[in-house]
């Protein structure tokens, strides 16, 4: 995923309201821009930083601004969730993930389960689909990534839905893709959503398949990496 146009440079000022971020630019100008994370942001956010946004005016939109990535001093981090889909159904379709690089047909959010849309089925003849479910990760705890970054019942919701189809026959597939480069491990992040390391813990027993991909993240693009 290439960014063009080319994003913009600034410094982060805050993030607040969990949705919004004011954020200097090189201009000198202070500008408002969307923040599209629904997560806390922990480990990812501090005044300072380096930042790097999209600018897509619109009548339609109520901010012109988008941000995409903040550099921590080491590494830059990507932290628009909403892009997320896009990178792995781009992977998907260049067959960048030998896991799952034998399935020809790629349906994104699909419904399943009790009320919910699971982020892709993919589908090849003689196999059993394969529903696969996507999460970005951006936290980190001292030398580790973890997730989520704030309680999320729905993200437990999400792993007994793919249990069920599991249970009938499906084949079910968690992803996570690690949005920075700079942690030496992955977890769940017990510390801030006990009940969902534990479920996630009790999922992998009963045979839910994890897999755990690196982001390459730059000012010019986002790509799925390397199996972490």
């Amino acid at each position: 995923m290439q960014f063009d146009p080319p994003l913009i440079a600034g410094k982060l000022i805050q993030r607040y309201k969990r949705f919004l971020a004011d954020v200097q630019l090189e201009t000198g100008e202070v500008v408002t821009a969307h923040c599209p994370n629904p997560g806390s942001m922990k480990s990812c956010q501090a005044p300072g930083w380096a930042v790097r946004l999209s600018y897509s005016p619109s009548p339609k939109r109520k901010l012109a601004y988008t941000l995409e990535m903040v550099h921590n001093g080491e590494v830059w981090i990507s932290v628009n969730t909403s892009r997320t889909n896009s990178l792995v159904k781009e992977a998907l379709e260049a067959k960048k993930i030998p896991e799952l690089a034998d399935y020809t047909q790629i349906r994104p959010e699909v419904k399943y389960g009790e009320k919910s849309r699971v982020d892709f089925v993919l589908s090849q003849a003689g196999h059993p689909d394969c529903y696969l479910e996507v999460k970005q990760v951006s936290l980190r705890v001292d030398d580790d990534l973890a997730f989520p970054d704030a309680v999320s019942e729905r993200a437990r919701k999400h792993l007994g839905d793919l249990l069920a189809v599991q249970a009938q026959g499906s084949r079910a597939v968690l992803l996570f893709v690690l949005s920075r480069g700079d942690g030496l491990h992955f977890r769940a992040a017990h510390e801030i959503d006990p009940a969902y390391a534990q479920a996630l813990a009790a999922a992998q027993e009963q045979g839910l398949e994890v897999l755990v991909y690196r982001a390459e993240v730059s000012p010019e693009g986002v790509s799925v990496g390397d199996r972490f």
